[in-house]
């Protein structure tokens, strides 16, 4: 083994220790002796553990230094790699919740920016501009102008907890058609808002159990078969004018899974009842929206819907009672004191690859509070449908054509003139739009051409055509 240089010293110092004659005695001589190897070995040992110390801190370096070279290997083998394209964010996600209000409750501000110009070449029945619907008849005189009521804004609340399985949430939404701020030379800039679903959900997740209670939708105006439009939003097209009726009434619906879990279509039964409704009265309407429907004669309703990957069909029956006698059941009436309102809807859509096919058809008696008989008020059987067809030519490019109609019977609506009816006969709706679509963004060039048959008296009859032409332009957030 190779000596220390504090080894071989103290080897010297001892032979010299042991030669000299000047040490005094033996005794003396063997205790320096003694402590000199104590001395060895001490330095000895801390030699021996210094040793071991740098060993181990050249292996800790060897170990150090081939982790560094795999590193640099992985490194370099991921560069060389192809690397997959980076996951744009979808939609959903651009939608995703922004805030929270408590607790585990989600809160997510939703909505569009809509802008859209348009010329026409009549006035419209409901408004001008992106709440036409059919022509008013008679009119005459062109308009043109640029309209952002579209433009929406809704709230909704997810996350609540209620009592075991139960969980829920809430709805708010609002957009700008709730009139007009004056007549002043600065009102047309300053839309009012309007309330437009305002309800609270419970649901299920295990049972497939939901129920919606507040103002909302009803059930014969399927939301997920609206056709496709960027103009005709708020007043989607065929609303009224053709195979398109509904309204927003507050009421409660209970939706029903009923195969949950099953693979195949999606089957589900809503039961729905909504707050009666009528033509402004008969009776005092002023502390409460309506008095056309005394003692509380609810809407009810029922849907059954099924919905697979690429397509969805539903079916609807309507009843109600309208009793025109009013609260204290001495208004008179016209024609007779009550009636009853019915309707049977059917709609479906399919999507096959770059295809979208809509359409929905309806008949049914006094239904001027869903929009029926173009919405017209009285005893008055009609009978409306819709079909639209479109195809997407690329991701972004699309085009879409459409035709709805509604044929209320003559007789009644000659019947009911000047009671609720007003003359309305028959119409005829059309539209054609190119659409581009990017992301939350869209724009569409759409033509909407109406004809309308009507008559003041019963006898006469006039036809009048207007015509539509819009550019329109939303951003989604």
């Amino acid at each position: 083994m190779k000596r220390h240089p504090l080894f071989c010293a103290l080897a010297a110092t001892l032979g010299l220790a042991v030669a000299s004659p000047t040490f005094a005695a033996t005794a003396h001589k063997k205790d320096e002796v003694k402590a000199l190897h104590t001395l060895i070995d001490k330095q000895q040992q801390q030699l021996d553990q210094q040793q071991q110390d740098l060993q181990m801190l050249r292996d800790s370096l060897k170990r150090l230094e081939g982790a560094q070279v795999q590193q640099q290997a992985q490194i370099q083998a991921q560069a060389s790699a192809p690397q997959p394209a980076p996951k744009a964010s979808s939609f959903k996600d651009q939608m995703a919740p922004t805030f929270s209000s408590g607790p585990g409750v989600s809160v997510a501000l939703h909505g569009w920016v809509s802008a859209t110009a348009f010329s026409q070449n009549k006035s419209f029945i409901f408004g001008n501009g992106t709440n036409a619907e059919f022509p008013e008849p008679g009119s005459t005189g062109a308009l043109s102008g640029i309209d952002v009521r579209n433009t929406r804004l809704w709230f909704d609340f997810t996350g609540s907890k209620f009592a075991g399985n139960w969980q829920g949430g809430g709805h708010i939404e609002m957009d700008f058609f709730g009139g007009f701020n004056g007549t002043g030379p600065f009102s047309g800039q300053m839309e009012i808002p309007r309330l437009r679903q305002a309800y609270m959900i419970l649901e299920n997740p295990k049972s497939g159990s939901k129920v919606v209670i507040g103002q909302q939708f009803n059930l014969t105006i399927g939301l997920d078969n609206i056709p496709a439009s960027l103009t005709n939003l708020a007043f989607p097209l065929g609303y009224s004018a053709g195979g398109l009726i509904g309204w927003r009434f507050p009421g409660a619906v209970y939706m029903q899974d009923l195969n949950r879990g099953a693979t195949g279509p999606k089957w589900r039964l809503d039961l729905g009842t909504f707050t009666g409704n009528w033509n402004t009265g008969p009776g005092q309407n002023i502390n409460y929206q309506t008095a056309g429907n005394v003692g509380f004669s609810p809407q009810l309703e029922a849907r059954l819907h099924v919905e697979d990957k690429s397509w969805l069909a539903y079916a609807v029956v309507h009843y109600s009672k309208i009793d025109l006698r009013g609260v204290a059941g001495t208004t008179p009436t016209p024609i007779k004191p009550s009636f009853n309102s019915e309707a049977f809807v059917v709609g479906a859509n399919w999507h096959p690859g770059a295809w979208m096919f809509k359409g929905s058809w309806y008949t049914g008696k006094g239904i001027g509070q869903l929009f029926g008989a173009l919405t017209q008020f009285g005893d008055i059987q009609d009978t409306g449908g819709f079909f639209q067809a479109g195809y997407s030519f690329t991701p972004h490019w699309s085009v879409d054509a459409f035709y709805g109609f509604s044929k209320p019977n003559k007789n009644d609506v000659i019947a009911w003139l000047g009671q609720g009816s007003a003359g309305r006969l028959d119409n005829h709706q059309i539209a054609v739009s190119l659409n581009y679509i990017a992301g939350p963004f869209g724009f569409g060039l759409q033509f909407l051409n109406d004809k309308l048959k009507s008559t003041t008296n019963g006898v006469d009859r006039q036809t009048t055509t207007g015509n539509q032409l819009s550019l329109s332009g939303i951003y989604h957030f």
